[in-house]
Order: structure tokens, then C-alpha cells, then sequence
């Protein structure tokens, strides 16, 4: 099984495939994910847990 696969192949046992729907939601999960941990950290701080 393939994790990322190119547009031009013809293949079915893939994860991810390289194109554009691709990039933009995975940039997006990371954009979340990074403002879920700064919140984290930022309310730890806040409530002098850390």
C-alpha cells in the first residue's frame, strides 16, 4: 500500500493523493491543530497549571 499517490497513476491501494482538495485539508488540520495546542498552552500558563 502506497501512503501519497501522484495524480498521473493508476493505482487504488493509496492513503493521500497529490492534488490540490489534498494540500488545502491537510494544511488546514495543521492550522487547527497548532491553534488547539497554542490554546492548550495558553490556558495553562493562564491558569498556572505549567
Amino acid at each position: 500500500m502506497k501512503f501519497v499517490k501522484e495524480e498521473e497513476e493508476e493505482r487504488r491501494d493509496y492513503i493521500f493523493q497529490k492534488n490540490t482538495k489534498t494540500k488545502l485539508g491537510t494544511k488546514f488540520i495543521v492550522a487547527v491543530l497548532i491553534l488547539l495546542i497554542t490554546g492548550v498552552i495558553a490556558s495553562g500558563i493562564f491558569l498556572d497549571v505549567f
